[in-house]
């Protein structure tokens, strides 16, 4: 092959490739719900000291208003599709047989994707996922995402303790250790 041969080739190469850039650029996305789902969410204001923002929740062990509870709270804000909230289960369940009456303890939905992670989340989603995971303590389906509104901090499963007189001394996202926890959740009793 001589150079204006191998010239034409390059040029060639060159046209395609930006007339594939540009069609794929002007395709319509075929972004899954779940891809824009595990993106870091916008973390709303909560700190550590702060006054924990109110919510009821309507569980599968009855409605949980944090204003009226006078115990401490261990708050989870958790995604049916998501293996590490699967896998944090079996940590919280420890932690809720070891500290039954002492602290309330509430996980509530905070996605809007289903646990097939694909289709809208429902209430079924949850209880699907507390019967598939063995969940002890009480979960809530919360459809308008309003406690993952005020409490999600950076992603799934977002972790937060409150101490009894409503301020925030605890929050993590991500899997945590039960020893972990459960040194945050000595701290409020």
């Amino acid at each position: 092959m001589n150079r204006r041969s191998a010239l034409y080739v390059t040029l060639a190469i060159v046209v395609v490739a930006i007339a594939a850039a540009i069609y794929f650029a002007r395709r319509p996305s075929t972004i899954s719900p779940l891809a824009t789902q595990t993106a870091a969410p916008v973390a709303p204001k909560i700190a550590v000291g702060g006054r924990a923002p109110e919510f009821q929740a309507l569980t599968t062990q009855g409605l949980f208003d944090l204003n009226k509870t006078k115990k401490p709270v261990f708050l989870e804000v958790f995604a049916t599709w998501c293996p590490h909230c699967q896998r944090e289960t079996a940590v919280i369940d420890e932690l809720y047989r070891a500290n039954l009456g002492k602290v309330a303890f509430v996980a509530v939905s905070g996605s809007n994707v289903g646990i097939d992670g694909q289709t809208p989340e429902t209430a079924a989603d949850v209880l699907r996922f507390a019967q598939q995971f063995h969940v002890k303590y009480p979960v809530a389906y919360d459809g308008e995402l309003t406690v993952a509104n005020r409490y999600l901090q950076g992603g799934f499963p977002t972790i937060v303790i409150i101490d009894r007189s409503k301020h925030i001394t605890y929050v993590n996202s991500g899997e945590v250790p039960a020893d972990q926890l459960n040194a945050e959740l000595q701290k409020v009793l």
